[in-house]
């Protein structure tokens, strides 16, 4: 049995608990108890999340082994230093455990105790620069759902922790289970580690329903060109009319976000397909090879080969 510690301290973030269920349905796909997971925290007895709700937990001893560790987040950054015992207990478990992983902003706990030393490292959004600024020898890549450097994982936030455990879950039984996994928990997909954290279409937000039918339109329709004509017949507003309500709602105007949903599809395409960048250029409705690798320059600052050696690599 691959044993999994969950390491909580008071005010850990309820989401990170959620990660456990992929282990508990990972044993039903695999068809036996492959995972055990178990609660710890350095005293033991009862912990409080950030909600209020009372957990009970194991206490860590020199003895305590695990093959996987998990260091729960809180619901802020790091505000004081963690106890001397707890970063020696980690230090010591990263040299016995196979990995040990951060979910949010369990991953400052990792920085503390030394383990993000020049290695890659992610963290929600909100406080992926804080963790840079306390910790300059982490390279920190603040626009990732999760990276694996070597034995030591970390995610960003909230459901970032389902996709880091669905990626161990892969990387232990397969991608068949890995699959019924996610299927059963009802995710949308199985998120590559090197996908954004952002989703264009929740950035965007419009207020009513009529952009929000544009957009879904565009989406759609993504691999032919779109204008402005057409996506205001969808919303049934005039040319103008749509213009000026869609940059009111959404703050961007039509072409700036059409070029950002074309640039969320690109790239995940280019993490996850083994097309070819001409290919993905035309899907995606980019005149071409050069005019996608130049929105790619503007929205990430990154080529399209460089984001699809770096999805590679983490693979």
């Amino acid at each position: 049995m691959h044993r999994i510690g969950y390491l909580l301290s008071d005010g850990f973030q309820i989401m990170a608990l959620a990660s456990q269920s992929v282990f508990e349905f990972a044993n039903d796909a695999a068809g036996e108890a492959f995972y055990g997971i178990e609660n710890y925290s350095m005293a033991g007895g009862e912990v409080r999340s950030s909600l209020g709700m009372k957990l009970d937990t194991r206490a860590v001893s020199a003895r305590t082994a695990m093959d996987t560790w998990i260091a729960a987040g809180v619901n802020a950054p790091l505000t004081a230093r963690p106890p001397a015992a707890l970063l020696a207990f980690l230090r010591r478990a990263s040299t016995r455990s196979r990995r040990i992983a951060g979910i949010c902003t369990g991953g400052f706990v990792l920085a503390e105790a030394g383990l993000l030393a020049n290695r890659r490292a992610t963290m929600h959004w909100a406080y992926a620069r804080d963790l840079q600024r306390l910790f300059p020898d982490v390279r920190v890549e603040e626009d990732r759902i999760y990276i694996v450097d070597g034995p030591v994982w970390t995610s960003a936030g909230m459901t970032a922790g389902l996709d880091l455990a669905l990626a161990m879950v892969e990387k232990d039984l397969g991608a068949d289970v890995a699959r019924s996994v996610a299927h059963k928990l009802v995710m949308h997909q199985r998120r590559a580690g090197g996908q954004s954290q952002h989703s264009e279409m929740l950035d965007l937000a419009p207020k009513s329903d009529r952009i929000q039918n544009a957009l879904n339109y565009a989406r759609k329709n993504l691999n032919r060109p779109l204008t402005v004509e057409e996506l205001a017949g969808e919303a049934h507003l005039s040319p103008r009319q749509f213009s000026r309500v869609f940059t009111q709602e959404t703050g961007q105007s039509p072409a700036k976000a059409i070029e950002g949903l074309r640039l969320e599809a690109a790239r995940l395409m280019i993490e996850k397909s083994r097309h070819s960048l001409e290919t993905i250029a035309r899907e995606t409705g980019f005149r071409d090879r050069r005019h996608m690798r130049e929105a790619f320059m503007r929205g990430f600052g990154l080529p399209p080969q460089e984001v699809r050696r770096e999805a590679r690599a983490q693979v």
